[in-house]
């Protein structure tokens, strides 16, 4: 008991002091030049006007303290395990701190997925609007009827987007300009396509309507094959977790059902033995998420 209260306080302090950390660095950033750092992860994800940049993710202080907690609880009970040691499990806490990072990454790539998907439903919406006789302006003023049929939450990313890009027409903006500049803040291939054949079509007088459904008929085939293999792989994925798992589980059993088997194990040669596993356990577990890490 006296050991997991030992293990509970260095933890508590280890978290604090990372977070104190956290908070200094974009104070410091902040200061050095606040232009630069407003379209930064650090300041948001927004450029100075406001507007949501999808080439980068913040994490609020409680998502970070989440993911840092959550992950170094994890490692310091691997540590503990291999060493049987509350300083070998306290330095594994420690070593939480690098997962808020895969985490802001894991998290932005679902924003973008989601936003790609979102556009999709945009361009059958907008395709059907001007296949029905409506206007450009129109059919943009609609889509967000339809998008919040799919999507009923406000704070949506596209549904924002759209109702931008309305206030934009409203104030007299090419709807061409505001879709190159939603374009540029994604950096998503199909939105970027479609942006550079919709303003030129505007310019050269093309059939916008057949543009228009032509894109969104190749965009949602492409986001259909792109299911389709993240589908074939959802299980490769589990299989893989399972597999980096599986050591520690193991271990742990061992030392429920038989610790005196695994006494020799903490003590001499056993800590380097146990050393050199634990490297090649993290060794093939960075290699298992490399090859499964599969962007389509």
């Amino acid at each position: 008991m006296n050991i997991l209260v030992l293990a509970f306080i260095a933890a508590a302090a280890t978290g604090a002091f990372f977070v104190v950390q956290e908070r200094m660095r974009r104070r410091r950033l902040k200061g050095e030049n606040d232009d630069r750092v407003a379209s930064s992860p650090e300041f948001g994800g927004h450029m100075p006007d406001g507007l949501s940049i999808y080439t980068e993710y913040k994490l609020s202080q409680m998502q970070w303290l989440i993911a840092f907690a959550g992950a170094g609880l994890v490692f310091s009970i691997v540590g503990y395990l291999f060493y049987h040691s509350v300083v070998a499990a306290v330095l594994c806490f420690a070593a939480g701190a690098l997962y808020p990072k895969f985490r802001r990454e894991a998290l932005l790539l679902r924003r973008r997925t989601e936003l790609s998907l979102q556009f999709k439903q945009a361009l059958y919406s907008i395709s059907s609007s001007l296949a029905a006789g409506r206007s450009v302006e129109n059919s943009f003023h609609e889509v967000i009827q339809d998008l919040q049929l799919l999507y009923p939450d406000v704070n949506t990313d596209l549904i924002r987007e759209f109702r931008i890009i309305r206030s934009r027409l409203e104030n007299g903006e090419p709807i061409e300009q505001a879709l190159l500049d939603l374009s540029q803040r994604a950096g998503i291939e199909d939105i970027t396509n479609f942006a550079e054949v919709f303003a030129a079509c505007k310019r050269t007088g093309g059939d916008l309507v057949e543009v228009v459904r032509r894109t969104s008929n190749l965009i949602g085939e492409k986001m259909d094959v792109k299911q389709e293999i993240a589908v074939m792989v959802a299980q490769k994925k589990f299989e893989s977790k399972i597999i980096m798992i599986a050591p520690v589980g193991f271990l742990a059993f061992l030392n429920m059902s038989s610790p005196d088997y695994m006494q020799p194990m903490y003590q001499g040669i056993g800590l380097v033995v146990s050393t050199i596993v634990l490297i090649g356990l993290t060794a093939c577990s960075a290699w298992i998420l490399k090859i499964m890490d599969i962007r389509v």
